[in-house]
């Protein structure tokens, strides 16, 4: 199959969406990361997507929608709280879990129920929605298990003869995918963090309860209620060890223990381990998330055997950081903060 790589004229964007009302899947550009869309109620279209990903059939995609009007398609049920949240954060990178309508097939939401419902705010994927005239299911434009492309290169080197086009709309603004959130007790549970923050959800709903697998392994058999719960997620092909503690006992722990071919991944210049190769990939928590999955590729294309990962603040948008990061390790967490 031959990629094309289209800029986002409207001529463009009218191909590909052609591309999609005919059954094909085409990548596209939203503020998280690039995603493989086909039409969220085609069942055939939405196997193509995990065909091209290599992605495992219990793992549910999020549905794409550019007005709120399209929900009622979606979803058989829609929580006051979810239009509020809607109304605060749409279009944005808050993705909201609701029952399922019966026009969603089981394929798309990965055996559930219920099924992610997200508006992006990338002028692109929203045109390209209209343009399409269905909501399209879109999970990250990546092999499966893979860092999360944040550019079109990126895609192309996923999928290059795996999809027939890719529309470039520039660099990823967040870098990180969603927030996914279901609703219960009055309040919402983060499922997956992301750009949407724990504070900011407080703002509107009364409570929000963070869930035990945003920080840990689900458990043998347990269900993935969202995208990025049950499987290792976004790693190079490197080992990666996530280390948590002072940027001093960072050091002390990497001059004892790293070998040739090893790597760091630290915030900043002034991290560096001494005679150690390097890349950074911020000093702040958004800094951390737009960089993060270009970082991991990075490592990759130098040949990282192993990566010492100096681990990010867990507040704000630092949360959504540290998720990835974790499952890009396999759960490898060194805590040099753990007293003897």
């Amino acid at each position: 199959m031959l990629t094309k790589m289209l800029d986002c004229s409207r001529g463009n964007l009218c191909e590909a969406a052609e591309i999609i009302r005919s059954g094909g899947v085409v990548a596209v550009p939203t503020e998280t990361v690039y995603g493989l869309a086909a039409n969220a109620f085609d069942k055939n279209a939405v196997k193509k997507i995990f065909e091209a990903k290599g992605r495992p059939s219990d793992n549910p995609l999020i549905v794409h929608i550019a007005d709120y009007g399209q929900i009622s398609e979606i979803a058989s049920e829609i929580p006051t709280l979810a239009e509020k949240l809607a109304e605060a954060f749409w279009p944005g990178p808050l993705t909201m879990i609701m029952p399922k309508s019966k026009r969603i097939p089981y394929i798309t939401s990965g055996g559930l129920d219920t099924v992610g419902i997200r508006m992006p705010s990338h002028f692109a994927a929203r045109e390209l929605i209209r343009l399409c005239g269905v909501p399209l299911a879109a999970p990250s434009a990546n092999l499966s298990g893979s860092p999360s492309p944040t550019s079109a290169k990126r895609v192309f080197e996923d999928m290059n003869g795996r999809i027939p086009a890719i529309i470039d709309g520039g660099e990823s603004d967040v870098g990180v995918e969603s927030t996914v959130i279901s609703f219960e007790d009055g309040g919402v549970r983060i499922l997956r963090p992301g750009g949407i923050t724990e504070e900011m959800l407080l703002t509107v709903s009364p409570k929000v309860t963070v869930d035990a697998g945003v920080t840990a392994m689900l458990a043998e058999g347990a269900v993935a209620r969202s995208p990025g719960m049950k499987y290792k997620h976004y790693a190079p092909k490197a080992n990666v060890m996530l280390i948590k503690g002072s940027c001093e006992a960072f050091k002390e722990y990497v001059q004892n223990n790293a070998a040739p071919g090893d790597y760091c991944l630290v915030f900043e210049d002034s991290e560096a381990v001494q005679g150690l190769k390097y890349l950074t990939y911020g000093s702040t928590p958004d800094e951390q998330a737009h960089r993060l999955f270009e970082a991991l590729r990075q490592l990759d294309e130098k040949g990282a055997k192993r990566v010492f990962a100096r681990c990010p603040d867990v507040s704000g948008v630092g949360l959504a950081v540290y998720n990835r990061i974790l499952r890009a390790s396999g759960f490898c967490l060194i805590d040099l903060e753990v007293s003897e």
